[in-house]
């Protein structure tokens, strides 16, 4: 994730369940207990636990600090090993050949080819070097909330196991959309949304919202924000803040085989492709923003149907010491960017999905959509 320095890849969690209320002793307990032990001389595929951020090869959490004020930080380790197929198949057409030989047959019976296969990738398994990932976390207790480092299934499925059993703490994606986030009357309003189409008032309907296609929506709107007053957008009760999309767009539509996919590239992506996808329907699935607040200044692709963020650069920080090592200030203040950019996007999706679901969208904000596709 880049938490300490350089730019961030994560996705967010909300962390459910009661936690003691002497926390630290209980984390510091649980972290060593679970922490990541190495792969011994065996067919074990794979291994996995936690890790000092700070120094990956600490994993007894001695001297390494693990937080700073309210939140904790450490990383998930997690140690493959693989059979390459090509090396798998070589090694097994020369055990098939000597136990031929050996036996006198001219061929073997499937149950003999199907032992010497297995044998084979255990041997070469037993053999085989681990290659480790890192996948930083942070986590923060008072807030309810965690980022991990990670936009892939298989580190999901493997990160949410080892923190429920670590912490009796289960994990729920933490997405702008979710009701727990809104109002009771805009997540009424939400469910009846149905199939209204982005330039297309809201109409009431059996069917469910998608909140991806809604992601899709926010992000489609965004674009044309970008384009309107400069990109200026004025949240209400806030400052103003400004919008730039940056050299990729990535906008489709259907599902599955049947999607099909438009990517506008370039510093300053050409918006006439762009804007002929959308009008025969497609919509923004991930782009570069540039995000712009009072003196503070982000940049990141936003991918929209898990609202994940990737390659986050952060405003610079003053937070290194004398040996250019990130200090607990410095850590703090690198955390903090990272809530207040989120934070921004959140209120932003609010803004959108406010007007979505008011009469302003059809009156005012669908004819300022349809005018600026046709510029």
């Amino acid at each position: 994730m880049g938490l300490l320095k350089g730019s961030l890849t994560f996705s967010r969690y909300r962390v459910k369940g009661e936690l003691p209320a002497e926390f630290r002793p209980f984390f510091d307990r649980q972290i060593k207990k679970y922490a990541f032990r190495d792969l011994t001389a065996s067919a074990e595929e794979q291994a996995f636990g936690w890790t000092c951020l700070e120094n990956p090869l600490d994993t007894a959490f001695e001297g390494g600090r693990y937080c700073a004020g309210d939140f904790f930080y450490f990383s998930l380790r997690l140690d493959r090993k693989s059979v390459p197929p090509a090396l798998l198949r070589l090694k097994c057409l020369e055990e098939e050949r000597k136990s031929l030989k050996d036996s006198g047959r001219t061929r073997l019976f499937r149950e003999q080819a199907r032992e010497i296969k297995e044998r084979v990738f255990l041997h070469l398994l037993t053999k085989a070097h681990p290659v480790p990932s890192f996948y930083d976390v942070c986590w923060s207790v008072p807030g309810g909330w965690l980022l991990v480092g990670s936009h892939a299934d298989r580190v999901f499925e493997i990160f949410e196991d080892l923190f429920k059993i670590t912490f009796n703490a289960r994990l729920t994606a933490c997405l702008p959309w979710d009701p727990e986030h809104l109002d009771r009357k805009t997540a009424a309003a939400l469910t009846v949304l149905g199939g209204g189409s982005f330039l297309e008032p809201a109409r009431g309907s059996a069917e469910k919202t998608d909140p991806a296609l809604l992601a899709r929506e926010f992000m489609t709107w965004l674009w044309f924000k970008s384009e309107e007053r400069d990109g200026t957008v004025s949240l209400p009760g806030q400052v103003d803040v400004r919008l730039t999309f940056e050299k990729r767009v990535v906008l489709e539509s259907g599902e599955g085989e049947y999607s099909e996919t438009v990517s506008c590239q370039g510093l300053h992506a050409d918006l006439r492709e762009g804007k002929a996808a959308i009008r025969e329907g497609k919509k923004v699935r991930e782009a570069r923003l540039r995000l712009e607040r009072d003196s503070d200044r982000w940049e990141f692709t936003l991918k929209a149907d898990r609202f994940q963020f990737q390659s986050m650069k952060l405003p610079q920080t003053g937070g290194l010491d004398e040996e250019g090592v990130e200090n607990e200030g410095g850590i703090l203040e690198r955390i903090g960017l990272v809530e207040t950019g989120l934070r921004t996007m959140d209120d932003l999706f609010a803004f959108f999905l406010k007007r979505r679901l008011s009469s302003q969208w059809a009156a005012e904000e669908i004819p300022r959509v349809k005018a600026w596709l046709k510029g």
